[in-house]
Formats: structure tokens, sequence, C-alpha cells
């Protein structure tokens, strides 16, 4: 042992039954203790108990205190120098046996008992620290046993959360309103008993820290199901849209029906919600959609005259060929830039209002507005109600081929000429579209298509009214009547209206059955004697 090696020097050589007597003794000692090794402080400032007093903490019983109080003093200072020696250089190996062992926990919880006694208050201080020892079963403290049945509660509220959640999602495919409902007060039903979870436990059980890890907790619990809620809402509205916007459409399949006459016979007895309180057309409903039809023919005529310019054409010279194909002859007023416009809108209008006349615009040969007129005006005027509030584009891409589509196309084609189209835009793509029964999204297209909505609209508003409105039209070199004409430029250099005639008609005019007249719009051009 440790204890023979230091000793065996200073022993003395007397006799074999006083040699004996030492072996036994320390045979004893070293039974009853070891070398005892703590951890040593690194920190020099902090103060330590005195060596001596640890040593005699660590040897309680009776019969090691008579052996030690035998020895010579040089003996405890040997036994100190060690015990400072096991302090500095802990040995890793030693083991120790199991009263020792036993010694130290009674010590350690001697000294944990005093400090209780020295500070009581630090245990009631900290929420889950002062519960104590028996913190689950049926021995544990009320305020135990409350945490754990409202930690049940909690998972209880977590799993029906998800089950909810699961139910929420499995009604969206296939897709299941009232499902979608349920489940969703069945979400934010679980999400408020969870808060009033998180209440009960901020006012009852959680105190001092522990109520604050206890609301981080159940927020990090809950802050993901909050976020998965809000999205679901948003594609609730998302959704919501989507079914708006699909009525429209069936609605609008419903009048595409009727105008292509596919349904013809069948459906002509249908009592249907629109038809049933239908209100009859008023003359100021004509007039102010002739206003619209003026002011889509204004914004395509811009939009076509700026791409001629980009193209860098000779404007005075399409012109010239306008005027030339309507067959006048006062294409010389019509050399100047500012005034090209009117021309360019003269082309415009005649093009899209030929066949206006016709209840069909010529595209086949229908007499309904003949054999059954009073039916014929009320569907038309149908028509017009249904298709006001439409997008002519969202129209034209569910239904390309009905009535207002063949319209369409056949005024495209008659307006825009092939070799304008490739000068204007370098390719025939929007007409090789048009050919295969498209209709382009284009800029340009839907510029078009806002014109021929106007006009097709002011065409069935004509044919629901009873008697329809005559259509007429000036003619170049005509007189001006101021009762039926109305001048697109001011007259200039002091020439009144009376020494000016027709120099092309712009816009044609209306005279309604009640007597009103919609006044052609003309360029006025001085008679030339």
């Amino acid at each position: 042992m440790l204890v023979d090696m230091f000793f065996r020097p200073f022993r003395s050589e007397k006799s074999r039954v006083k040699k004996t007597r030492c072996k036994i003794n320390e045979e004893e000692m070293d039974e009853d203790w070891d070398v005892y090794c703590m951890q040593f402080p690194k920190d020099p400032l902090t103060k330590h108990p005195n060596l001596s007093s640890t040593f005699q903490k660590i040897h309680r019983n009776g019969r090691s205190t008579k052996t030690m109080s035998a020895r010579a003093s040089n003996f405890s200072d040997l036994i100190q120098r060690v015990t400072a020696s096991c302090l500095l250089h802990p040995l890793s190996g030693v083991a120790r046996p199991d009263g020792d062992d036993d010694e130290d926990r009674d010590a350690a919880a001697e000294e944990e008992e005093q400090k209780e006694e020295e500070d009581p208050a630090d245990g009631e201080e900290d929420g889950f620290e002062a519960l104590g020892a028996p913190t689950v079963g049926p021995h544990a403290p009320p305020r135990v046993a409350e945490l754990e049945m409202l930690v049940g509660q909690v998972f209880d509220a977590v799993a029906a959360v998800k089950r909810a959640y699961v139910s929420l999602q499995g009604a969206h495919c296939p897709w299941d309103p009232d499902r979608i409902r349920v489940a969703d007060a069945a979400v934010v039903a679980e999400l408020r008993r969870m808060g009033l979870l998180r209440e009960r436990f901020r006012r009852g059980v959680g105190g001092g820290r522990a109520r604050g890890v206890g609301t981080a907790t159940l927020r990090e619990v809950v802050a993901p199901y909050e976020a998965a809620v809000e999205e679901l809402k948003r594609e609730v509205r998302s959704k919501q849209t989507e079914i708006e916007g699909l009525r429209e459409k069936l609605k609008t399949a419903s009048f595409s029906e009727r105008a292509s006459g596919k349904s013809k016979g069948k459906s002509r007895r249908r009592v249907s919600c629109t038809t049933q309180v239908t209100p009859a057309p008023a003359i100021d409903l004509f007039e102010s959609t002739m206003s619209l039809v003026r002011e889509a023919s204004k914004a395509f005529t811009s939009l076509l005259l700026s791409l001629m310019r980009s193209a860098r054409w000779d404007i005075a010279a399409a012109v010239r060929s306008i005027e030339a194909a309507s067959s006048s002859s006062f294409s010389s007023a019509t050399s100047s830039r500012a005034h090209a416009k009117y021309a360019l809108e003269s082309y415009i209008n005649r093009k899209i209002f030929q066949g206006f006349d016709h209840e069909t615009f010529y595209m086949d040969g229908s007499l309904s507005s003949i054999l059954h007129p009073d039916h014929h005006r009320k569907d038309c005027f149908t028509q017009y109600r249904d298709m006001k509030a439409m997008d002519p584009t969202e129209l034209l891409g569910i239904l390309p081929d009905c009535s207002f589509g063949n319209f369409c196309f056949k005024k495209y084609l008659s307006m825009v000429h092939p070799k304008m189209e490739e000068s204007l835009f370098g390719d025939l793509e929007q007409r090789r579209q048009v050919l295969d029964g498209r209709h382009p999204r284009s800029q340009f297209y839907g510029e078009f298509l806002g014109l021929a909505k106007a006009v097709w609209l002011l065409h069935l508003l004509a044919f629901s009214l009873d008697p329809p409105p005559s259509h007429f039209e000036a003619s170049g070199g005509a007189e001006f009547h101021s009762q039926y004409m109305e001048s697109v430029v001011r007259s200039s250099g002091g020439v009144g209206v009376q020494k000016m005639i027709v120099g092309f008609p712009v816009s044609p005019g209306f005279k309604l059955g009640n007597g009103s007249i919609i006044k052609a719009r003309v360029y006025l051009v001085p008679k030339n004697g």
C-alpha cells in the first residue's frame, strides 16, 4: 500500500512482537480508509476547507481515530502531504470501497441539508424543480397531477388537430365544399381548445420560469398549425374565386348555345331565370352603346396608325389607297398626316359595319327576325345582357366557334390584309391562328376584339328594338346636312359648313323608331368652286 511505501523507512527494528503489532494496525487502517482523491479547484482565489478538517471528516469511526491519535506528529504531516498530493494529482484508476462511498454520500447529504436550511426559498422559485422527488404516480403532489392531466389534454388536442387537418386535406380532392367547411371548423375548434389549455396553464400550473417555458412550448406546437390554417384559408378563397369564374363560363356557354343555334327548338320553350323578367330595350341604351363603338373605333385606329408609323409606312400613300378602294375622288383632302387617322377610321368602320342591316351580318341565310320576330327580339336582348359584362378574349377562349367568334373571324380577315400584317409584325402568325379557328392573345388582336364586341352588342340591340333602327351612311361629295351629320374636325379659315361637302364618311348614323337621330360622322372638305 501507499502508506507502507512512506512509513517503512521510519519504522524501528525493536522486536518481532512490536513489528507484528504494527503490521496488524496498518492492515486495519488500510481496510478502513484508502487514498481519498477529490478534484482540486484551479481557481486560487477560491477559499477551500482545511485539509486536516477534510481528513478528519473522512475518518469518522472511533477505531481509526484511536489509531491516528497514537501516531507521531510526523505521521500526521506525512498524511497531509499525501492528501495534498492526491488533491493536486488525482489518481483516475483507484477503486474505493463501498463503505467510503456511503460515507461520502452521507457527507454530501448533510451538506445539501445545510444548504436547504440556509436558503429554503430557492426550491420554491423554480416551477418544475420545486415539485420534489415523486413526480409521477399516485403519490405525486396535486400540482404534478394537474400538470400530468394538462399535458395529456394537450396531446389529445394535438392529435385532434392532426385528424381534422387530414380530413381537411381529403376534402380538397375531390373538391367537397361541405366537407371543407366542416373540417375547417374542426381545426379552428381544436386550435381554440389548445389556446384555452394554454391560458389554463398560465393561470394555474405555470409559475415563474415554468410559465415562460410552457408558453414557448405551446406556441411552437401551435404555430405550424396556425400557418397551415392560414394557407388553407387562402386556398379556399382562391377556390371560391375559381368557382365564380366557372359560373361565369357556364353562363357564357349557355349564351353561346343560344347564339350559335345549336339548341333551337329545344331551348325556345325552356323557362330560365334570365328570361322570366326581361326588361325591354331602351333607346338611350342604344345611344350609349353607339358611343362605346365610337370610342373602341378610335382606340383601334390609333393603335393601327402607330404600328404603321413604327413600320415606316408612307401614311399619305396608304390613305390614298384607302380612298381609291372606297371610290372617292377627294383623296387630296386626306394628304395631311393630322387627318390620316380619320381616313383610317373610315376604312375600319366601313369594314366592321358591312352587313349590319342583316340579322347575322350575312354569315348565313337565317330569317328568324322575319319568321319569329318576337322571339328573335327577346333572344337578341338576352344575348346582349349576357355578353355585356364578358371579356371577349375569355369568351372566345372557351367557345371559339360561336356566332361571335365567326363574326370576328370574317371581319379580321377582311379588315387586315396579309401584306399589311406581314409589314406590321414581320410574319403572318396571327392570321394563321385565325384561319385555324383560334384567336390570338396579342395586344393588336385584343383591341380588335374590343371593337368587334362593341359592334356586336350594338347589332344585338338594333334587332331587339321594335321597330329596328335604320342604318344610313353619308357618301363622298354629298351636301352637309347638320340634322343627320356632324363633322369630325372644326372648319378653319373662316369657311362655314355651308360651303363644305363630305370628303368621306367616318362612321355611320342611325334613325331610331321614336324619330331620334344618331348623327353620322363625316370628314368635310371645301367645295371646289
